[in-house]
């Protein structure tokens, strides 16, 4: 089963996770030094994430090395724009708005 990006983001601690592996490739053994958990906890978030795609394995002799997948978050970032530019043209009117009422004040 996929899971949905928003979901992924939405724990703490995988925000903290793709946080630090922005950074730097770590073990899931690196991670889970990282927080109060233990490894199989991180593993279950890695898992999440990896399903996602916002992460990518690498294996390395016996070790996995995890890395940011940027492309994932720009996919993210594309969707969101489209409401970023609402809000903007929003924001630019209450703007205006405020600006004529703070002219009819004086």
């Amino acid at each position: 089963m996929k899971r949905d990006i928003f979901q992924a983001i939405a724990d703490p601690t995988r925000r903290a996770i793709l946080a630090l592996i922005a950074i730097q490739a770590l073990t899931p053994n690196a991670m889970a030094e990282k927080f109060d958990m233990t490894r199989q906890a991180v593993s279950k978030h890695i898992k999440v994430l990896q399903e996602c795609e916002l992460i990518k394995p690498e294996y390395s002799g016996r070790e996995i090395y995890y890395h940011f997948n940027p492309k994932k978050m720009q996919e993210m970032d594309n969707w969101l724009a489209q409401f970023r530019k609402i809000w903007e043209t929003q924001f630019n009117q209450l703007d205006k708005v405020l600006s004529t009422i703070k002219k009819h004040k004086k």
